[in-house]
């Protein structure tokens, strides 16, 4: 073994803590790898997406909408639906799926009171409102949170 065989692990990661501009014996001196003259050669080059003064892409193209990040995309389920279960049967979301009542939760489920309940239930799902909680625990069923 020789220091000309030696070489590094397969697999480890190069420096970019490269010392440019420290003579032609480095192999990346004089110009220090920018080339000859021109406007990126210079200190204070441009940012990206700077276009010579046009007005750039990014403040041409017109603005449209907003989404927030922390919004959630909540299916809503009215009382009605839920009389598809047999008395006494365990409502999740899975249940919901199966039935057709719900094709995609997306962030969570939430049962309104829409329409009438006759049957008494165990639901579990992410969120009700307070009169579809109401509703359900009168009949004897119990609302559980997820």
């Amino acid at each position: 073994m020789n220091l000309s065989n030696l070489a590094g692990a397969d697999g480890s990661k190069t420096s970019n803590n490269f010392r440019r501009g420290r003579g032609h014996g480095s192999g990346n001196g004089k110009t220090a790898g920018k080339g000859h003259k021109g406007q990126k050669a210079r200190s204070g080059a441009p940012r990206i997406g700077f276009e010579g003064g046009q007005m750039p892409l990014y403040r041409r193209l017109p603005k449209k909408g907003f989404k927030c990040r922390s919004s959630k995309d909540i299916v809503e389920v009215k009382l009605s639906q839920l009389e598809r279960f047999d008395e006494g049967s365990e409502v999740t979301i899975e249940a919901l799926r199966e039935a057709g009542i719900v094709k995609n939760p997306r962030d969570g489920v939430k049962i309104l009171s829409g329409g009438e309940l006759t049957k008494k239930l165990t639901v579990k799902v992410n969120a009700y409102s307070a009169s579809a909680k109401e509703k359900i625990e009168a009949l004897g069923g119990t609302a559980e949170v997820i």
